[in-house]
């Protein structure tokens, strides 16, 4: 198969709502390009790039795919990423290995959630950025409406290089601004007599928009009043490659016009691989630079892994400098260990063509590799280079998961380590103070997902249920107790006699012991015992089951055996003495509170706060960004765990937060009742 020069490279990846249209449009370019022989349908369960069982059965799609498409001498690798909030992670990755991300909106829809989740996401990001307004030909459809609704609800202005001709059931193409000609399904023809004027307004926007980019063309266009279509072609291009314009195209993934007019558009004004050969990354933990170049040093980017039921692990690779071959040695940075080159192959959904070789500026995918996995670089043996981490969102959705039966509990652990290895958005861990494994995400449909693909792919069932909130104990007062460990059953006996005094200690000091003993009333030899007892009571918990914390402890009177004492009765009479104290001493319990950071449109603030006050959350203060509104505020974990739903619910998808655990506070008296009452019958 042909090797693309990086000029003749162009990786996209099309972000956006879901139902946008994103993998029916990647169906209609597969098919106009030539690179397939029909055209599948989502609700037929029959395109490429949903082959996953999951998203046949759901009818939309869960995780970024991969085509390529040859066209006019030129290979576009498209990346396709779900628009689902839950799937956030898929759209990260996929922005990670292209030049330009391409926002597919809905010429139907309004400022729908996932538009808003993909414009923020790229807010930072230094790829080239454009916009392809879809489903032109659909009801209330309107290219000028859903511009100006993104104009007002972010700060993007997107500049339109084509206009609709017609729209709803008479859209029938498109007009090229720069290119000054209509194209009417995929025919060219003269521009529209009624459409005249609005053109050549629209063309002086873009031309003005363009000039404003460039000292020199803004010269020009002050002298000249105008641009000539040379400058105005090269303008477009280096504003589109430097970020400084985001364009606008338009079709109709559904009747399939303007399809042609957006491939000769990705080729002919988007970004090319060597126009953004420059690629930041760290060398020896320090921030430079490296020219990519299919004879430079390898860098790789592997941006996602597959894991294929019956090939393993599929590692999709976007290749930034140097020329990687089969059968070649490699450096991993981030595992601090070497991997070699298995089969590689170039990707179109779920079917994949054999290569020789991957160059700078290519996609594609690399199988059995042992070390690398996603978002981890390829280098050469004696590579120092290595690209930044990647920042993820906070989880907002936590589930404690365990097997459903005794057969799988061995199984579990590997199932989930292969599920989560696709999404790096979910988590696991153990809370050793619950004793639960707990998985964390983006949302309640990513982690029911994760039980269908370890079901169906490894036959291990699991199940979920809300995680135990991991409380504490401590106390308010003070208390001074003796007991007097005494048994007798014929042969040697046991015999330990302690006297404490249990004291609150500062709140996050942790614990203290202290021993007071003097003139020999307990052997210095029987205190680690002591110790022992008091501390494995406090990881037990005494009132309600749960781990003990921030008290004193100060041992300084007892007595003991010449032959009965020994380290278990000693350790037994200074966990007795500890419980009988302990209850003495105003135990309460303390919950852990995490500081949120909700963001949200300003129309949904007073309902959020109002619900957050019946939470027993703390409003910390607000403060303006751009079109949002941030809130801060302290939220029990109690009540944080089922939040999402709720704030989803209060902000019809708009709203989300991000999340951090803060410290400890003292359980309201009358919640704290129900969870001791709770653990009693539970004994």
């Amino acid at each position: 198969m042909k090797n693309y020069d990086m000029k003749h490279i162009r990786n996209i990846a099309f972000l956006g709502a879901s139902g946008a249209g994103k993998t029916t449009l990647t169906e209609q370019l597969l098919h106009a390009s030539g690179m397939t022989t029909r055209v599948g349908k989502v609700d037929e369960g029959n395109t490429v790039m949903d082959f996953d069982p999951e998203e046949i059965a759901r009818k939309m799609s869960i995780a970024l795919a991969v085509c390529h498409i040859d066209w006019k001498d030129a290979r576009i690798n498209l990346v396709d990423a779900p628009g689902y909030p839950d799937f956030l992670g898929e759209q990260i990755c996929a922005a990670t290995a292209v030049e330009t991300a391409m926002i597919v909106a809905n010429a139907a829809g309004g400022f729908e959630v996932g538009l808003e989740l993909s414009l923020e996401l790229l807010e930072d990001k230094k790829i080239s950025k454009a916009f392809i307004i879809n489903r032109m030909d659909n009801e209330h459809a309107d290219f000028d409406k859903i511009l100006e609704i993104i104009r007002e609800n972010s700060d993007v202005h997107a500049v339109p290089i084509f206009l609709p001709i017609g729209k709803e059931n008479t859209f029938e193409g498109v007009v090229d601004l720069i290119k000054m000609k209509a194209f009417v399904h995929d025919v060219e023809k003269p521009i529209p007599a009624e459409m005249e004027s609005h053109v050549e307004e629209a063309r002086h926007v873009l031309m003005e928009a363009v000039a404003e980019t460039d000292e020199d063309l803004l010269n020009k266009y002050f002298e000249n009043g105008e641009l000539s279509n040379e400058e105005l072609t090269r303008g477009t291009k280096k504003a589109i490659a430097d970020g400084a314009l985001i364009p606008a195209f338009v079709c109709s993934a559904g009747s399939s016009v303007g399809i042609k007019s957006l491939l000769d558009a990705i080729v002919e004004y988007l970004p090319s691989a060597y126009d953004k050969k420059e690629v930041s990354v760290l060398t020896n933990d320090k921030a430079s630079t490296i020219v990519g170049s299919p004879d430079g040093e390898v860098l790789g980017y592997i941006f996602k892994t597959y894991a294929d039921p019956n090939m393993g692990d599929v590692a999709y690779i976007r290749m930034y400098s140097g020329t990687i071959k089969s059968g070649m040695d490699v450096y991993i940075p981030e595992k601090d260990s070497k991997d070699k080159v298995g089969n590689i192959t170039y990707i179109l959904g779920k079917n994949r063509s054999d290569a020789s070789e991957l160059r700078a500026g290519e996609i594609g995918a690399l199988v059995k590799l042992k070390v690398a996995k996603s978002l981890t670089t390829i280098v050469n043996l004696n590579g120092k280079s290595c690209f930044p981490p990647v920042e993820w969102p906070t989880p907002v959705f936590w589930q404690a998961i365990k097997a459903s039966n005794q057969a799988d509990e061995d199984k579990i652990g590997s199932a989930l380590t292969r599920v989560m290895g696709e999404d790096p958005t979910i988590s696991l861990f153990m809370n050793a103070e619950t004793h639960e494994n707990i998985i964390s995400g983006m949302g309640e449909q990513q982690i029911a997902l994760v039980l269908k693909k370890m079901k169906n792919r490894y036959k291990v069932e699991a199940e979920l249920k809300e995680p135990r909130i991991p409380y504490k104990e401590t106390i308010m007062g003070s208390a001074d107790v003796n007991y007097k460990h005494k048994k007798q059953s014929g042969g040697k006996g046991q015999y330990g006699d302690v006297y404490i005094r249990i004291n609150p200690t500062p709140r996050g000091e942790g614990f203290k012991f202290i021993n007071s003993v003097v003139g020999g009333t307990i052997p210095s030899n029987f205190i680690p015992a002591i110790e022992k007892g008091v501390v494995e009571t406090m990881e037990k918990g005494i009132v309600a089951g749960y781990q003990v914390v921030d008290i004193s402890v100060d041992v300084y009177f007892g007595s003991y055996h010449d032959v009965d004492s020994s380290e278990m009765a000693f350790k037994i009479a200074s966990s007795m003495a500890l419980k009988n104290g302990f209850t003495q001493a105003k135990p309460i319990l303390l919950e852990p509170i995490h500081e949120i950071v909700i963001i949200t449109p300003s129309e949904y603030m007073g309902d959020i706060m109002g619900d957050i006050s019946t939470r027993r959350g703390k409003i910390l203060g607000m403060e303006q960004k751009g079109k949002k509104q941030l809130l801060s505020a302290h939220l029990p974990a109690a009540e944080l765990f089922g939040y999402f739903p709720i704030l989803k619910s209060l902000t019809q998808g708009r709203g989300r937060f991000l999340q951090k655990f803060s410290h400890y506070e003292k359980v309201p008296d009358e919640l704290a009742q129900k969870v001791i009452a709770a653990y009693k019958e539970q004994e």
